[in-house]
C-alpha cells in the first residue's frame, strides 16, 4: 500500500491549492481517505475525509466552505483543495487511510503549503 502526494506548492495570499494523493497497492473505494494538516509549531489539524467509493464528504467546521475533497477513481487519487489561501494556512498537508479498525493505518508523505506574495 502507498499513498503518494503531489509536490510542494507555493501560492500568494487569496489564491487556491490542490493537493492529490495517488493511492496504489489496494482497492481504493474500500476505505476512506482523511486529510490533515501540520503547521509550524502546531498540532495535527483534521479537514476532512472521503469516501472514495460514492464521493461522500465529511468536512471539519473550520475548514467549512473553503476546503473541497473529491476522489478519481479512475486514477485513485484523492484531493483536497484549500481556496482563499493565507499565511496561516502555511503547513505540511497530509493524507492518510482509514483502515478497517478506524485508526490511520497509511500516511503520504507530506505536501508543504506556502503562502507568500
Amino acid at each position: 500500500v502507498q499513498l503518494e502526494q503531489s509536490g510542494a506548492e507555493l501560492r500568494n495570499p487569496g489564491a487556491s491549492v490542490k493537493v492529490s494523493c495517488k493511492a496504489s497497492g489496494y482497492n481504493f473505494t474500500r476505505y476512506y481517505i482523511d486529510w490533515m494538516r501540520r503547521a509550524p509549531g502546531q498540532g495535527l489539524e483534521w479537514m476532512g475525509r472521503i469516501d472514495p467509493e460514492d464521493g461522500d464528504t465529511k468536512y471539519s467546521q473550520k475548514f467549512q466552505g473553503r476546503v473541497t475533497l473529491t476522489a478519481d477513481t479512475f486514477t485513485n487519487t484523492a484531493y483536497v483543495e484549500l481556496s482563499s489561501l493565507t499565511s496561516e494556512d502555511m503547513a505540511v498537508y497530509s493524507c492518510a487511510r482509514r483502515g478497517s479498525s478506524g485508526a490511520y493505518d497509511y500516511w503520504g508523505q507530506g505536501t508543504q503549503v506556502t503562502v507568500s506574495s
